[in-house]
């Protein structure tokens, strides 16, 4: 899996025109799923972003994490973070198909809210369009293969 994780101070996805899904304080994670991920892959990479100490602590050192932030979570499927861009004109064919990333994209959603978060999203396979205000900036890279 791969997911760029980015700190918020308010982020929202809309389909259609209607608001689908919107936070205050906490990350904006756009995931991609690829063909060899798992359950233990989806369970795996939340439990480290949930963990991931970024949130200013008392003395202004990014030392909290979600849960001390007291934030949530925006996930939004984004395939195209398995893109080849070996030419102009990237190529999608190593993101999972459909069949094997919605289970893996739920998962890693209810992975999160079985930790007590707020989990908003967007819809697989919507055209979506995703608003935020990045926070420090603070935009970290996962990718569960490397």
């Amino acid at each position: 899996m791969r997911a760029v994780v980015t700190r918020v101070s308010r982020a929202s996805v809309e389909i259609e025109g209607k608001i689908n899904g919107q936070i205050g304080t906490g990350f904006l994670v756009l995931l991609g799923v690829g063909p060899n991920d798992t359950e233990e892959t989806a369970v795996k990479l939340a439990e480290k972003i949930c963990n991931l100490r970024v949130f200013e602590d008392e003395n202004g050192k990014m030392n909290r994490n979600l849960e001390q932030a007291g934030g949530s979570l925006l996930v939004v499927s984004q395939f195209t973070l398995y893109a080849d861009t070996s030419s102009r004109r990237p190529g999608f064919s190593g993101a999972a198909k459909p069949d094997v990333a919605i289970p893996l994209y739920e998962r890693f959603m209810t992975h999160c809210r079985e930790r007590g978060f707020d989990v908003q999203h967007g819809e697989f396979g919507a055209d979506m369009k995703v608003d935020s205000l990045n926070d420090g900036p603070v935009t970290i890279l996962f990718d569960t293969e490397a």
